[in-house]
């Protein structure tokens, strides 16, 4: 479950956690972890089958938050894989992405081109780029995540079922090891 996807859902949704995060949202402001961590024990709770979080959690606070909720639920993380890329890879792969307006379909400018420049192969929507797929955006959320995201290393790197995985490469290549991580 991608973070992203679950703010989007429950503010769309109407939860309570949603509207909490929408008030937070609306001033311009980062969702509060304790809004965040609810977002995710909804989530998991609704599931009921096992999760794989994306973008979350973002610091060492959001971690042990995490950890504090789980285990009232006598739950626990499996494995934390950290996928490592060199920078400049990160920002050529963040600033060619495409999403289509009408089905929401992604595309690379690189790595898979829409057929028609500008147009969605599938519905024939108009592609766009996010605002946050901008370099200066991509500069400032490397700045942060070296700030408030890496010092999740040495937190989760002490624990049994860590993974440090190369993700330079191709994309198949990438996710075969990735996907190996995650079911060893």
């Amino acid at each position: 479950m991608a973070m992203g996807d679950i703010l989007r859902a429950a503010v769309r949704d109407g939860t309570q956690a949603g509207l909490k995060a929408k008030s937070f949202m609306d001033n311009g402001e980062l969702v509060a972890d304790e809004v965040v961590v609810e977002l995710i024990e909804e989530r998991i709770l609704a599931d009921k089958v096992g999760f794989l979080l994306d973008g979350f959690p973002r610091n060492v606070a959001q971690a042990k938050s995490l950890d504090e909720m789980l285990a009232k639920y006598d739950l626990a993380i499996d494995r934390v894989v950290f996928l490592d890329a060199p920078e400049q890879n990160l920002i050529d792969r963040l600033c060619g992405r495409l999403i289509c307006r009408g089905c929401g379909f992604g595309f690379h400018r690189q790595y898979s081109p829409p057929q028609k420049s500008g147009y969605c192969d599938r519905c024939g929507g108009e592609l766009y780029q996010r605002d946050d797929d901008r370099e200066d955006v991509i500069a400032h959320r490397l700045e942060v995540y070296h700030e408030q995201t890496a010092p999740l290393l040495s937190f989760y790197q002490q624990r049994d079922g860590f993974s440090r995985l190369d993700a330079s490469g191709e994309m198949d290549a990438v996710y075969a090891v990735l996907k190996q991580a995650v079911e060893n």
